[in-house]
């Protein structure tokens, strides 16, 4: 058994170490200087407890993406000489973000070990490569991302660290399925590579029926496409589509992990996901015949796009349509919803699901940790988030993957007695007796990608001291569009949450219109320069005569107001969005 040595080493403070809505995300260039990654996971193992770092149990994988491999390595020698008593790592560091989360929750190690964190390795939906994009996150015990009790405390600590702990440990081999021993100051420490897809399957075969799902992708009629973009999604796909419920292996695209994503950005949505977009008819030309359902991952597999034949899903639909429906076509949920809950700029179409249904019903900032502490309270079933993300208690952390399934035991249900009948219930049915019943809520993301980090900050200043003056915003509203309502009311959004009690502010600037529209300005925290900035619109329409229309024609007006009232151009200097989706 190889023995090691700790040795401690100097180190100085990097500024800008803050992690965002889901951890640490810089350039590779950034991420590769001498001590950067060490201090960050340093400062994160300072910030946890003695008993989840000394003797505990941890997971390092992730989405694959360039560097991941290096940076496993680092953290196993950087754990083992905290006082770590074992890593878990997914064979070759693969593991989706949802699949982390089920690990940590579901898993028991070979010796009877459970997990109590995890270091996960993304950058989500952003690009991978030499020159792209790295990322670091670190989940609970739950399964979820850390609250910002911890993210804060990992953030003061990067800018005081003086000094990291590190061993001399040999490489160790992630390619084959074991576990190697090595013997430390502190007694034996373990690194067990096991197969990545092997608990997240058996858990999504515990909530869904496969074999109704099964009947359906067998059947002549149907038709299925499913594209990883080259992220960790496709180290579950066959395993799932093909090997269980029995799709053709012809039906899944980009379906091998690479460190760069196969040159593309990993993000699910009509501008980046193009070769699926195409082949389902949305392209500019036409196919012939496109499939009936197909859908899309981004790098870490933890967002989704629902695509019908010629037809897209909004999130914000997605997510109402499987709250509407899971109970009657999912069996994990055959006993009703605790709750159902969105982020803010989501649309309201959850909500009329949630009052129609007589479900609790929860607005939180955007971040997948406010959806946990829901879920770990028993009080949300079914959550989701416009960015393309949806997800349920079995886990805490968005999953594409079930969100995917979701739909297919949605459409084998609601086909289960015609399939040898003459024509499926399409998936562009299902959305519009969706509107019909509920009304739509028409909805477009705007999103200004690499902006100027000062002019963004000076836009966001502007909207939120405009809103002390409604009356000039009005006049600004109708001097752009006199067809747009009148704004009632406008603020910041703040959030105290229901279970702990603790206050987030500035999620947000709002302005809400009489008609219940509502125009919504963001700053994300999931890029790693410069800024961008999302704007939100959205449309309620409740006369089933009106719910047919082109989201963008429909949206056309208050997209005008939205671009005036915010000086969009005069600030950013961008006549036109990045992405529309």
């Amino acid at each position: 058994m190889v023995v090691f040595n700790v040795s401690k080493v100097e180190t100085k403070p990097f500024d800008g170490q803050k992690p965002g809505t889901s951890g640490l995300r810089k350039k590779v260039k950034v991420f590769v200087q001498p001590h950067y990654l060490e201090n960050f996971v340093q400062s994160t193992f300072n910030a946890l407890s003695a008993d989840k770092v000394r003797g505990a149990t941890l997971v390092v994988s992730g989405d694959g993406r360039y560097y991941s491999k290096d940076a496993v390595q680092i953290i196993t020698k950087m754990a083992a000489a905290n006082g770590v008593r074992r890593i878990w790592v997914g064979q070759n560091s693969l593991l989706s973000t949802p699949a982390v989360s089920a690990v940590i929750r579901e898993r028991t190690g070979v010796d009877g070990s459970r997990a109590s964190g995890a270091f996960i390795l993304t950058a989500s939906h952003n690009p991978g490569g030499p020159n792209e994009d790295f990322g670091i996150k670190y989940n609970m015990e739950n399964g979820g991302p850390a609250p910002e009790s911890i993210t804060d405390k990992i953030y003061e600590n990067t800018k005081t660290i003086k000094e990291y702990l590190i061993t001399d440990l040999p490489e160790v081999d992630i390619t084959t399925i074991g576990v190697t021993s090595f013997q430390g100051p502190e007694g034996q420490f373990d690194v067990e590579v096991f197969d990545s897809a092997s608990d997240y399957v058996k858990l999504m075969k515990s909530i869904f029926d496969f074999e109704a799902i099964r009947k359906l992708l067998t059947s002549p009629k149907f038709t299925f496409c499913y594209d990883a973009l080259h992220g960790v999604a496709g180290a579950y796909a066959k395993s799932i589509f093909v090997e269980e419920l029995g799709a053709q292996e012809s039906s899944l695209l980009n379906c091998t992990p690479k460190e760069d994503f196969g040159g593309g950005h990993p993000d699910p949505n009509l501008t980046y996901a193009k070769e699926l977009v195409v082949r389902m008819g949305l392209g500019k030309s036409d196919v012939n015949d496109p499939p009936e359902f197909g859908a899309a991952a981004d790098g870490d597999a933890d967002r989704n796009m629902i695509l019908g034949k010629r037809f897209f899903v909004t999130p914000s639909d997605s997510v109402a349509i499987i709250a509407a429906n899971a109970v009657d076509a999912i069996p994990y949920f055959s006993s009703g919803l605790k709750g159902v809950a969105r982020s803010m700029p989501t649309s309201a179409a959850l909500d009329v699901v949630a009052k129609h249904l007589n479900l609790k019903f929860f607005e939180v900032p955007t971040g997948w940790k406010f959806f946990g502490n829901l879920m770990d309270a028993g009080l949300c079933s079914v959550c989701g988030e416009e960015s393309f993300g949806t997800g349920s208690d079995h886990i805490r952390e968005k999953d594409g993957i079930w969100a995917v399934l979701a739909w297919l035991s949605i459409l084998a249900h609601k086909n289960k007695d015609n399939l040898d009948g003459d024509k499926l219930v399409t998936v562009e049915e299902i959305v519009r007796k969706h509107w019909a019943t509920y009304g739509r809520h028409y909805y477009t993301r705007y999103d200004y990608e690499n902006v100027d980090a000062g002019a963004a900050k000076e836009l966001m200043a502007y909207l939120v001291k405009l809103q002390s003056t409604l009356p000039e915003v009005n006049e600004i509203v109708k001097s752009a569009r006199s067809d747009v309502s009148k704004v009632v009311n406008a603020d910041e959004f703040e959030y105290k949450d229901p279970v702990d009690g603790s206050i987030s502010k500035h999620q947000g600037i709002r302005y809400l219109f009489e008609d219940g529209s509502r125009l919504v300005f963001r700053l994300s925290g999931t890029g790693s320069e410069g800024a961008t900035i999302r704007l939100y619109i959205e449309q309620y329409e409740k006369d089933p005569s009106k719910t047919g229309r082109d989201s963008q024609e429909a949206l056309g007006p208050l997209v005008e107001v939205a671009l005036k009232l915010s000086k969009m151009q005069e600030f950013t200097g961008r006549s036109a969005p990045t992405v529309i989706t």
